[in-house]
């Protein structure tokens, strides 16, 4: 009998076993299989606008891209890190799909001027940096005084070696176009006084990193007298910018430009641009929402911000394109003082600013339509600004991490986790 027993027992047991797993793979595989459909159906919206029209495709068939580079696999023929299948430019590794996390790092300074920021030992180890941290992409300017320092006289060498590292790293790049050099213009923050010239160094510079830079942003804040003089309603920079992106797109039909970042009023600013006929001349709205995190509403004025540029850029037909936050961020330092405050009042400490990137990232990667979100900035610097603004980084002066650059880094996983499965990663 109790043999008779246990073995009924265990026919029990193995039928509720089986009950539980029919019930288990009928009911909850279609809701696996649904959750999986949506989010490829997000990722798929979410990259649609990178696919590349005919005239684009062409063009990045004609690039010399190197397709042998050591991380290429049978699933990922360009090498970028997305699979083919969910990669929105399949044979363009300048583009590999959403990543939103960016920063701002002045790595073409090499200058008296900003105490020789970046030597080649100095700029390994903050791309290692970035690496760590969880960097897609940064924003640094390609120098007319560097490059063409005598009209017709090119020097890249300098640029070469940034580029090629952060290509080595898969760092993807926003070139900065800009500022005027002395040959060219009244001032380094004045426009040119023939745009030829800004336009053919323009060219020469897109020709020689086509294949390797895709996104380039024509000057820096134009809406503001620190970077343009005069200021006219941006009618001089809109004119400089047409004539930029037509020699832009014939040398390489495929790069996108980026319009200028525009500050805080930047509303004002992409309203005049299309006012004055910018409409047609430039893929990405930039704009640099800067808020003290030391106010209580400080994320509300970040949005509102960005919900009036937003809101003309529907109005005047540019649904489609997408908004890059090039630059937002904050200072962090050990003690706030009188000499270290900013523009907006006494500075936040490194603890503080650690909660901002907290919240900037968390709050910001959630609207569909901000594409960027890049940190100002990477790291400090020596006395440049000779104010809190020389503390914004999420690294200090001497490459040692504050706390900013460890919630930056949790931020990057828990959003790019999401996507893994696109990627190729286990």
């Amino acid at each position: 009998m109790k043999r008779a027993s246990a073995l009924n027992g265990g026919v029990c047991l193995f039928v509720f076993l089986s009950v539980l797993y029919i019930v288990f793979f009928c009911c909850a595989g279609p809701a696996f299989s649904t959750a999986t459909h949506t989010k490829v159906s997000e990722w798929n919206r979410r990259n649609a606008h990178l696919i590349p029209s005919e005239k684009e495709n062409q063009a990045i068939l004609a690039l010399d891209q190197d397709y042998s580079i050591p991380w290429r696999t049978g699933a990922d023929s360009d090498g970028d890190g997305v699979n083919d299948v969910y990669d929105p430019s399949p044979r363009d590794w300048r583009e590999n799909g959403y990543d939103p996390f960016a920063v701002l790092s002045f790595l073409s300074w090499y200058h008296d001027w900003n105490a020789y920021k970046y030597d080649c030992d100095a700029l390994k180890k903050i791309v290692d940096l970035m690496k760590d941290a969880g960097v897609g992409m940064v924003r640094f300017d390609f120098l007319w005084q560097d490059i063409e320092p005598r009209p017709g006289e090119f020097h890249f060498e300098k640029y070469d070696y940034i580029v090629d590292l952060l290509t080595e790293r898969q760092v993807r790049v926003l070139g900065i176009l800009g500022y005027s050099v002395s040959w060219a213009g009244e001032a380094w923050n004045y426009p040119p006084y023939d745009d030829a010239t800004f336009v053919n160094y323009v060219r020469e510079v897109i020709s020689r990193y086509k294949n390797k830079v895709k996104y380039w942003e024509i000057w820096n804040e134009p809406d503001s007298r620190a970077y343009w003089v005069p200021q006219d309603d941006m009618k001089r920079y809109t004119e400089l910018l047409k004539k930029v992106y037509e020699a832009a797109k014939a040398v390489d039909p495929s790069c996108k430009i980026v319009l200028g970042g525009m500050t805080n009023s930047g509303y004002y600013a992409v309203k005049n641009v299309y006012r004055n006929g910018g409409k047609d001349y430039f893929d990405v709205v930039n704009i640099h929402p800067f808020a003290n995190p030391l106010r209580a509403r400080a994320m509300m004025q970040v949005l509102a911000i960005y919900h009036n540029v937003r809101r003309e850029m529907d109005k005047n037909g540019d649904r489609d394109k997408k908004i890059w936050f090039t630059e937002i961020g904050a200072p962090g330092v050990e003690r706030p003082n009188k000499e270290n405050s900013w523009w907006e009042g006494v500075s936040p400490t490194e603890k503080q600013q650690a909660a901002w990137v907290g919240e900037v990232y968390g709050r910001l990667t959630g609207l569909d339509d901000v594409e960027k979100i890049f940190w100002a900035f990477f790291r400090d610097n020596l006395g440049h600004f000779k104010s809190g603004v020389d503390f914004f980084g999420l690294v200090r002066w001497d490459f040692t991490p504050k706390p900013s650059f460890y919630v930056y880094k949790k931020c990057a996983h828990a959003v790019m986790d999401k996507w893994r499965m696109f990627r190729g990663q286990p």
